[in-house]
Formats: structure tokens, sequence, C-alpha cells
């Protein structure tokens, strides 16, 4: 009586999903998570033309009138390099101005037009119609632990 390759046979009922060893390494699992949640954001805002980041910007700068670039770059966490090229773009699209700080002359600062401010409506429904697909995953409770999780990792 022959018997078949023992190894072969345990590897045809390992389910086809099977990742093995990696599927116990966390920063895989937040690269997974990171890659879906990007996805169904750039998905939500095919329309609108903008990117997070742009989001990201126009929304601080509406929450902060006459922040100035560096301001943003500290607080988004994206270097300077990147943000005076998102802050050009939004200009060109008309949709931030820039502008000299009422309080500090040498300063300079950024606000919305009103055709920016229009977009960040749209984004912010979008925003949300995001939120809810990504919230609707979890319990408030579970949103709220993730959330101080998350900024253990990035603060």
């Amino acid at each position: 009586m022959a018997r078949g390759n023992p190894a072969s046979k345990a590897k045809s009922t390992v389910s086809e999903d099977d990742i093995g060893e990696i599927d116990t390494i966390l920063g895989f699992h937040i690269r997974l998570a990171h890659g879906m949640v990007y996805r169904h954001f750039t998905e939500t805002f095919t329309d609108l033309g903008l990117t997070q980041k742009q989001v990201s910007v126009l929304w601080l700068v509406d929450d902060h009138p006459e922040i100035a670039q560096a301001d943003i770059g500290r607080r988004l966490q994206i270097d300077r390099a990147t943000v005076m090229a998102i802050v050009n773009r939004l200009q060109k699209r008309g949709y931030i101005e820039r502008g000299k700080s009422t309080s500090d002359k040498r300063r300079q600062t950024l606000h919305l037009t009103p055709t920016g401010h229009e977009a960040l409506v749209g984004a912010r429904e979008c925003i949300l119609e995001h939120e809810r697909w990504l919230k609707g995953r979890f319990t408030p409770g579970e949103i709220n632990t993730l959330v101080e999780m998350l900024r253990r990792i990035h603060e």
C-alpha cells in the first residue's frame, strides 16, 4: 500500500487564505488596514478631485483662519516641501489665498476662498460617508479605544 508524502497531505489541508507566521505581525495588519481605508477614501473622493492631504489642509485652514504654512506641516506631520506643493496646488485651483498676518507682518498666512469653502463643504460630506463606512465596523467604545491606541503610535 503506497503512502503519500505527509508534507504534501498537510499542505492540501491548509487554507488558501493562510498567510502563515506573517499573520502575527502587527505592522502587517496596520498596513492592510491602512490600504483598505485609503482605497475607500479614494473611491469616495473620486468626483471631488482632492487628495486626503489636500482635504486635511483645507479643513485646517478653515478651522484656523490665518494659519501659517509651517504650522500646517507641524500639525499634520507633513514635511515643508509637501505642504508647499499642496498649498500651491490649492492656490492654483482658487481654493486658498496667501496673505500677510494681521498680527505679524513678517508671517505669511492662508485662508480659504469662497470656492475653497465650497470644496470643503463637499469634502466634508464625503468624509461623513467614509466615516460611516469605517465606524460601522466598530462599537462606539471600540472606536474610542482604537483611536487611543493609534495615538500611542503616531504621537
